[in-house]
């Protein structure tokens, strides 16, 4: 039997062995009616399917990345991964389903640098807190953004649309696929790199709008994923500058990048990385990194993300917090000095 004491008003028990069997009792009786107990439940994870919430619709480039992912990665887990896709408010709704869930494993979202980066700096009021609702799991991978000029634009090289820019000074313009748009705060800040002026014009029609004119020479330069604008430039319809990224791009080995042109440090990494709710148990985190890292290095899942222009990553949670951390204070530079404001 146990005993008990009171010191300062504060019952003391001490186990003897009756207690102790009393309390593997208890344990066993936990087991038998929740199938786990305590710490139990993170070494059982997962029971049951994952949800990955996919904060675009069907057939957008961030769904077609997480449906390449999520099917070997629910293999790895031994549980199905299943794609719930959450369309709405520029990518914040799905985001903030997340935020919103049990801190469990069972909901994740693959979040990238609109939902996570941007708009936090360009909104006024945000439905979530980055730093605060989330606990980031892995960086997964980053798309290369392309610098293109249209047929009509006598330049071939960046430093040659430096040099236009500056001998025209004001009167060319770039386009976008809407204010806040990655494209746009990717001409932004490029002219602040280069020094020069330019007139941003956005394309509620968003990119494939602002293609037809880039084509037709009403704009003249403008960002843009790999895999969206190469078949234009394939067909002879744009002309490719270069790879806004830190190496050249597995799709256009032949570009240089922004930062062999001239440009130091010019990166605009379009990336996207799985989360879960804050307060997620670590070992269920670290599960989840640890199968994702080795999903990203298999050859197959590798060729696949290139297809798409994307790049397998890779990181810690940490690095992948840290991440976040750096390029929404980038973004936020960016919005804050050229005073861009949201429509």
């Amino acid at each position: 039997m146990g005993s008990s004491y009171k010191t300062g008003g504060t019952l003391h028990i001490t186990r003897g062995p009756a207690s102790a069997w009393l309390l593997a009792a208890l344990m066993a009786a936990c087991m038998a009616v929740t199938g786990t107990c305590g710490a139990a439940d993170d070494a059982a994870y997962p029971n049951r399917a994952v949800r990955l919430i996919v904060p675009f619709p069907p057939g957008s480039p961030s769904d077609i990345l997480a449906r390449v992912i999520s099917e070997p990665l629910g293999q790895r887990l031994g549980k199905p991964m299943v794609v719930d896709n959450r369309a709405g408010a520029g990518g914040l709704a799905g985001v903030e389903a997340v935020a919103s869930a049990a801190p469990d494993g069972y909901t994740l979202v693959l979040g990238g640098t609109g939902a996570l980066a941007i708009s936090p700096a360009l909104r006024e009021t945000m439905p979530y807190n980055v730093e605060r609702d989330f606990a980031p799991i892995i960086l997964a991978a980053s798309f290369a953004q392309m610098l293109v000029v249209g047929n009509q634009v006598p330049v071939s090289t960046v430093k040659e649309l430096v040099a236009l820019a500056k001998s025209r000074k004001g009167q060319l313009n770039f386009a976008s696929g809407g204010i806040g748009a990655v494209n746009h705060l990717a001409g932004e800040l490029f002219k602040s790199a280069v020094g020069i002026e330019a007139t941003h014009i956005p394309y509620k029609g968003g990119t494939p709008a602002a293609i037809n004119d880039l084509m037709g020479g009403q704009v003249q330069f403008m960002f843009s994923g790999v895999s969206i604008l190469l078949p234009s430039v394939k067909a002879g319809k744009l002309r490719g500058i270069a790879v806004a990224a830190p190496a050249r791009s597995a799709l256009a080995p032949d570009l240089p990048t922004v930062i062999e042109s001239g440009v130091p440090n010019f990166t605009v990494e379009v990336w996207v990385g799985l989360l879960a709710p804050a307060r997620t148990p670590q070992p269920v985190i670290a599960r989840i990194n640890a199968e994702t890292t080795a999903l990203l290095k298999t050859a197959e899942v590798r060729g696949r993300l290139v297809s798409l222009g994307a790049e397998a990553v890779g990181s810690t949670p940490d690095e992948f917090r840290a991440y976040i951390a750096r390029d929404a204070e980038k973004w936020l530079r960016v919005i804050r000095g050229a005073n861009i404001k949201e429509e």
